[in-house]
């Protein structure tokens, strides 16, 4: 497998792995899903010649959907945090639930 494949596939589970994780309320797992979604995608960066890989060019293009849809979902959720902790500055923390668990 050429690397450029091999480092699209990193990035893929990387994704997966950030989209399992946006479902619960950890932000330590979210954090560290985040940061290797940050690694994978470096790497792909690091290979200069992915883009004259057609094969690498259509992986790409066939993830595209997938990364969207994460890239939404994490502004959408980043979004409903600001608004809970928005509450909870308004209301006081007696009155607004806990943004994410203990």
């Amino acid at each position: 497998m050429p690397l450029g494949l091999a480092a699209l596939d990193d990035l893929f589970d990387a994704f997966e792995d950030l989209r399992a994780v946006l479902d619960g309320n950890d932000a330590a797992a979210i954090e560290l899903a985040s940061n290797r979604v940050s690694r994978a995608a470096s790497s792909v960066r690091a290979i200069g010649a992915w883009r004259s890989d057609p094969a690498v060019v259509e992986r790409l293009s066939i993830m595209m959907p997938l990364l969207d849809s994460a890239r939404i979902r994490v502004k959408l959720l980043a979004d409903h945090a600001q608004q809970r902790l928005a509450i909870l500055a308004a209301h006081g923390a007696q009155t607004a639930p806990l943004t994410y668990g203990r």
